[in-house]
């Protein structure tokens, strides 16, 4: 089997879409989703078409190898995003040509089903704890929640801004009760000066972790306030590979990781992360704010390592995928097809071709400067 192309598809809301061809008519899918930057990340693919035309997909890891090592400028969003989706579409076609889900080529399942856990969205308590009694009558049993509003965050909060998102935990935690897993996210948008008074003020709440308490390249003060605090540190959906988590699990910054499979590598690469963290006893929590394909790349992945947590998600794959997946009592059962174990609605994903959703931008209502989102 050798690959005769790449194919990317830019689909709304935000998401780019990766086929990669064969001569044997297999077609390999990945998503190498980078927020915001869609037509760069068509053009990272491009140039690393020349490079895989005529090769065996099921090289996966030589592949990998290749493409990072001999782009010399290594690292970062673009690169990373970019063959991360690659990586995903050549796993896609080794478990199809060997007629295996791809947690089976990494040593089989380690569980039944897998986790989820969904965004709740709401400015005030109320809000907050509405949407979080609607989630959990779907059958949700995880949640997260970030603190955001009702204006841009400030180096320094005055009380009642902290005060304003007590209220919002708690009423969120009165609504859904203590059986339900609240995790909290900063964002990376909260100053290390209110950093630490948040994770004091909400641990009352026992949240199930607080993700990017600080900016993730600000590793020394994240390790500095996950000694402060008794509840977990989540972070690493801006960080890529092996190398950049093994600073956080180096330092003590956080004992829940959170590795993007569109950003940090690929499935692979998260597996050597799950590794890693399994060395230092912390878990695994893929980040995964995508499209269904991210997301069926994360659940081979969290079918086959020992310390996973609980799997993020925005969208099961209505209106793309022609089995979307369907949640059961919070959990999604394991894919069984081969491959990721997805096939996407050609029509459909077709319907959906278009210019991406991109982000605005903040700023500062007062002063107008720019601020963290």
């Amino acid at each position: 089997m050798r690959i005769t192309k790449l194919e990317t598809i830019i689909v709304k809301p935000r998401w780019v879409f990766l086929k990669i061809h064969t001569d044997e008519g297999l077609v390999g899918l990945g998503e190498p989703t980078l927020e915001n930057r869609p037509r760069t990340i068509v053009t990272a693919i491009s140039e690393i078409e020349p490079y895989l035309i005529g090769k065996d997909p099921t090289r996966v890891v030589h592949h990998w190898q290749a493409i990072y090592k001999h782009a010399f400028y290594r690292g970062g969003p673009v690169l990373t995003s970019a063959l991360s989706g690659v990586e995903h579409a050549l796993w896609d076609l080794a478990g199809k040509a060997a007629g295996l889900p791809i947690y089976k080529l990494l040593g089989g399942p380690l569980r039944d089903r897998i986790k989820l856990y969904a965004h709740v969205r709401g400015d005030s308590p109320e809000e907050l704890a509405a949407h979080g009694r609607e989630l959990v009558a779907q059958g949700f049993i995880a949640l997260k929640t970030v603190i955001r509003g009702p204006r841009p965050n400030r180096v320094i909060e005055p009380p009642s801004f902290i005060d304003l998102h007590v209220e919002r935990i708690d009423a969120l935690r009165s609504a859904v009760g203590n059986e339900i897993d609240i995790g909290i996210d900063f964002h990376g948008a909260v100053s290390p000066q209110s950093a630490g008074l948040f994770i004091k003020a909400l641990e009352p709440y026992s949240p199930l972790f607080y993700e990017e308490i600080v900016q993730s390249e600000n590793l020394d003060v994240m390790a500095d306030l996950a000694r402060k605090t008794h509840i977990p540190i989540a972070a690493g959906e801006r960080l890529y590979t092996k190398w950049d988590f093994r600073k956080l699990l180096e330092k003590g910054a956080a004992s829940v990781l959170q590795p993007d499979l569109s950003h940090a590598g690929g499935i692979f690469e998260g597996r050597i992360i799950a590794g890693m963290a399994e060395a230092y006893y912390a878990a695994i929590a893929p980040h995964c704010p995508l499209g269904p394909i991210s997301l069926a790349a994360c659940l081979q992945l969290d079918a086959a390592i020992p310390n996973f947590l609980a799997q993020e998600q925005v969208h099961l794959g209505e209106g793309y995928l022609r089995t979307p997946f369907v949640m059961e009592d919070g959990y999604l059962p394991l894919p069984t097809a081969p491959g990721l174990g997805i096939e996407l609605d050609d029509e459909a994903v077709d319907a959906q071709r278009g210019e991406p959703r991109y982000h605005p931008g903040l700023y500062d209502p007062d002063d107008g400067s720019t601020v963290e989102h």
